[in-house]
């Protein structure tokens, strides 16, 4: 049985929606690359120029990142991460010692602020590589005055 010159049980290329002649950018890779806070086209060069503003382009491989809209999602992703260790972490030290509430304030305060601040950035970097994996946002070179979802230019 053949659809459309086709054979129907012939898988050997993955099903790509637009722009199928352009190479595939792994998603996984890009994504890990950004949590280390390199480049997500090369792996090699520095991804932040401070610690959560981005290079303009890669030093290594030229890949522009100015045009990123990590925005909300990576304090979003923090706050969610954390709320849930800090939480059930507080929880279960609750159920194991019976300490004062001062006592948990002075270990879950510093504890939360901490980690915090040190998943902020790789968490952003990976916000970034999957942007640029799924190439949103100026990642593919598309022209961003017209958005196919609204079906005509931006205003």
């Amino acid at each position: 049985m053949t659809v459309s010159g086709n054979h129907a049980h012939d898988h050997t290329q993955p099903i790509r929606y637009g722009g199928s002649e352009r190479p595939e950018r792994p998603l996984g890779q890009a994504i890990l690359r950004g949590l280390k806070c390199t480049c997500p086209n090369c792996g090699s060069g520095r991804l932040f120029k401070s610690f959560l503003k981005p290079v303009d382009r890669c030093a290594a491989c030229g890949e522009e990142m100015f045009h990123h809209r990590a925005d909300d999602l990576p304090p979003y992703l923090v706050i969610f991460i954390i709320g849930h260790v800090t939480v059930g972490g507080f929880m279960m030290t609750d159920m194991v010692w019976q300490l004062s509430m001062w006592t948990h304030l002075a270990i879950w305060v510093p504890i939360t602020i901490l980690t915090a601040l040190l998943s902020m950035q790789p968490i952003k970097g990976g916000v970034i590589g999957l942007q640029w994996a799924l190439r949103m946002h100026g990642f593919g070179n598309e022209d961003e005055s017209f958005d196919p979802g609204r079906g005509g230019p931006l205003e």
